[in-house]
């Protein structure tokens, strides 16, 4: 990951999203904490691959004036800020701290994970970003039922609908051409080409030496024949 391309990215944005948050010095933990669940619940709402929040960045104008926040070495009582926000995060989600400089200024950007099976809470309050403002997702309702709904759907997408097929199964099980037309990808020339890249669009999950996983994306999106899946998974589970 280039952080210097990945920072002029979200300075590029005209203000604060809900899933960037910029500080110059301010690294209370509490406050950082209840910034982990908020960003990482606004990144699945709105389908980003991660939240952030950026320390060394003037607020309002995005100008780069650096930061003496050093998350390494900050410890609450005798325990590492890392170790701390992790145990007070539940869900578990993976966050890290880059340290770097930009354009001669150091700068700090913590990375977190979106929620996945549901709203990641911070001492067993969830959060989440209204415009720029971090708000207990409890006062939020609206906002609530929608992260739910956002999350069941990337979690059925992500079920399996059948296991343990292979690859010539999947092809003929998956209208892939339909699949490279509409996605305006040209149709690769070879077998494993076209494996390969129904593997990085989440339709199939590869399992070992030509066996897959169909995913339930990939079958509810491009099956031949929907019940052709309830006859292969009775056969696989009987």
């Amino acid at each position: 990951m280039n952080l210097n391309q990945l920072l002029k990215s979200l300075l590029a944005f005209p203000k604060e999203t809900e899933w960037v948050e910029f500080k110059h010095n301010n690294d209370n933990p509490e406050d950082i904490g209840e910034y982990l669940s908020a960003l990482s619940n606004s990144a699945a709402l709105h389908g980003k691959e991660g939240g952030y929040l950026v320390w060394g960045i003037e607020d309002g104008t995005h100008k780069v004036v650096g930061t003496t926040v050093q998350p390494r070495l900050r410890k609450i009582g005798n325990e590492e800020l890392e170790n701390w926000l992790a145990h007070n995060l539940s869900p578990r989600v993976d966050f890290r701290f880059h340290e770097f400089d930009h354009e001669g200024q150091r700068v700090v950007l913590l990375r977190v994970q979106p929620a996945l099976a549901s709203p990641v809470s911070f001492k067993g309050t969830e959060w989440i970003r209204v415009g720029g403002v971090k708000k207990k997702l409890k006062e939020h309702p609206g906002k609530e039922k929608e992260l739910w709904l956002v999350l069941a759907r990337l979690n059925f997408e992500k079920g399996i609908a059948v296991q343990e097929v292979t690859g010539d199964e999947v092809l003929a099980l998956l209208d892939y051409p339909k699949y490279f037309e509409l996605s305006g990808q040209g149709l690769p020339a070879g077998r494993s080409g076209i494996l390969e890249r129904l593997g990085v669009d989440r339709l199939i999950v590869p399992r070992g030496t030509d066996i897959f996983d169909i995913t339930n994306l990939g079958a509810i999106l491009f099956a031949k024949q929907l019940s052709e899946f309830g006859t292969l998974a009775r056969r696989h589970f009987a």
